[in-house]
């Protein structure tokens, strides 16, 4: 008897279980048939990360919910040149609706090996001198996307309010970047128009920082840090040489700031790029042509600042009570 009671029980056991993986793989199977949004991403970072969110919130709201009427794949490629390649076919095998690229590299690799594909670009700062764009305002046949080029004469009034005795500038610039190279002409043309100069230095390797940190010494009132995919990631070496130095330090986005590793933040939301990025993704879902679409570049209300109190306090420096759009990080 108990013999038979537990052949009964296997035999149910691996009913259920067969009852389980048809039901997944019916699943699998309904799912492979809805369109899919392919996320290519630079690499793991929380500008590019508050990005991704922003563009899945916005297909969200137009209607697009992941797993119910379309898939989202997101891939980076550890901010590693060698792996893009490898990371742009492997999505493009899976036939995407739309393909978001995100960063330089990544967007130029995509551009110039993919033609059939719908592609959008994010977090790029100058598309047009990035080579994706022929205009700066106009779509190219497969590609169009949302630009993170932030207003840097906005910032600098934002920087002369909590600095007012500020007149030089200092940036660090990837060589290998045109994000960086399009920063660093930006920011000499803004402080132009506000009496300000620059002081830019390159960087071809991460371990170059520590050392030409050391050549800002004197020479500026100020350090400002871009959405530099090679940069970002030694923010806490610069902002540890510019502790040192008594210099401070506006980082592009709010992230350092709010862990008090930076004094403070001026720059476009990235999670309103990611959204605005959606905005074109979701009308390319929608049937539109790719090429019909025009790009989109932040507004004054993508723009927003934070002040770190406790490096405010350690740098003597005063924050103004008649701040807008500004955040005081406790």
């Amino acid at each position: 008897m108990f013999k038979y009671r537990k052949n009964f029980i296997t035999i149910i056991l691996v009913l259920v279980s067969i009852g389980i993986l048809f039901f997944i793989s019916n699943k699998n199977s309904q799912n492979s048939n809805l369109p899919l949004v392919a996320i290519a991403n630079w690499g793991p970072h929380s500008s590019l990360e508050d990005s991704i969110r922003g563009i899945k919130e916005e297909l969200k709201k137009q209607g697009f919910i992941e797993g119910k009427n379309v898939r989202i794949r997101v891939t980076d490629a550890g901010f590693d040149p060698a792996l893009i390649p490898q990371m742009i076919m492997q999505l493009k095998s899976l036939h995407p609706a739309v393909m978001v690229v995100l960063g330089t590299p990544v967007a130029q690799f995509a551009k110039n090996s993919i033609k059939e594909i719908p592609l959008v670009f994010n977090v790029i700062t100058d598309p047009v001198k990035a080579g994706l764009l022929e205009e700066e305002n106009q779509a190219n046949q497969n590609m169009t996307g949302a630009s993170d080029k932030q207003n840097l004469e906005l910032f600098l009034d934002f920087a002369q309010q909590l600095i007012p005795t500020a007149k030089r500038i200092g940036i660090l610039y990837a060589t290998s970047e045109t994000n960086d190279l399009a920063l660093v002409k930006m920011m000499k043309e803004a402080a132009e128009k506000k009496g300000m100069t620059v002081v830019a230095l390159p960087i071809n390797q991460a371990r170059d920082v520590p050392m030409q940190m050391k050549m800002f010494e004197g020479q500026v009132d100020f350090i400002y840090v871009g959405a530099s995919g090679p940069i970002q990631p030694t923010l806490p070496a610069i902002a540890a040489e510019a502790d040192r130095m008594k210099i401070p330090v506006f980082n592009v986005n709010e992230d350092a700031v709010k862990k008090n590793q930076v004094f403070a933040s001026y720059g476009v939301n990235y999670e309103n790029i990611g959204i605005n990025t959606g905005k074109l993704v979701a009308r390319i879902l929608k049937g539109e042509k790719v090429s019909d679409i025009e790009p989109i570049y932040p507004t004054q209300n993508d723009h927003r600042g934070f002040i770190s109190k406790e490096k405010a306090k350690e740098l003597g420096i005063v924050i103004p009570s008649d701040l807008k759009n500004t955040e005081i990080v406790e």
